[in-house]
């Protein structure tokens, strides 16, 4: 079983980032920070709906194209966006040109508006949880799980409320890369970090 690598920085992180300096970037400085704003958490739910049949990396490396083509992901936006649009987006070589992908997208961006308007997306999403990451404490790569009675549970009430491209699967790699659950190993060196980052931040007044 794969447990936690020592690079050649002399760090120890989890396996699965290799020798990619973007990759190792992203496992060092974003997957499992919980996220606690609601537009952040909404593109980063879009981003896993194209992910769907692809590797993590693939996106990862047209995150900035996709930001861009998506007008930065502002949900108001896309929630207007036209069949003209769409037709723009499946000609922009820097994302995922799929069609059901792109207007799945649309209409997640509906079903978003309706759920900050009436309890706040980020709100919503960690209810989930109660408010607190779960915390893992694996020690091999095996012990990682790609779904779980948690995202199978949000994945049905999304679906129920419009989102599309949101499988157990996805959703459950979304919980771990927006930190609602702590799968750092426990020999890596964000594990900790990223555990204690585990209460919300309070609102300023």
């Amino acid at each position: 079983m794969r447990t936690h690598v020592l690079y050649p920085d002399g760090i120890a992180r989890c396996p699965w980032p290799g020798d990619d300096p973007l990759y190792v970037s992203y496992h060092d400085e974003d997957w499992g920070v919980p996220e606690w704003d609601s537009r952040a958490l909404f593109e980063k739910l879009i981003l896993d709906g194209f992910q769907a049949g692809l590797s993590w990396i693939t996106i990862l490396r047209k995150r900035e194209a996709f930001r861009s083509a998506f007008d930065g992901f502002e949900p108001e936006r896309m929630a207007r966006y036209t069949p003209s649009k769409v037709e723009r987006l499946m000609q922009d070589a820097g994302i995922v040109r799929n069609r059901a992908k792109i207007e799945s997208a649309i209409t997640s961006a509906k079903a978003y508006l309706k759920i900050e308007a009436d309890m706040g997306f980020a709100a919503y999403m960690w209810a989930f949880v109660d408010g607190k990451p779960v915390q893992n404490h694996l020690r091999h790569m095996g012990q990682v799980q790609t779904s779980s009675p948690l995202s199978l549970t949000i994945s049905k009430d999304l679906k129920q409320r419009g989102f599309n491209f949101c499988g157990p699967t996805i959703v459950h790699a979304y919980c771990q890369a927006v930190g609602m659950i702590n799968d750092h190993l426990v020999g890596c060196h964000r594990h900790a970090a990223c555990q204690a980052l585990a209460v919300r931040p309070k609102r300023r007044r």
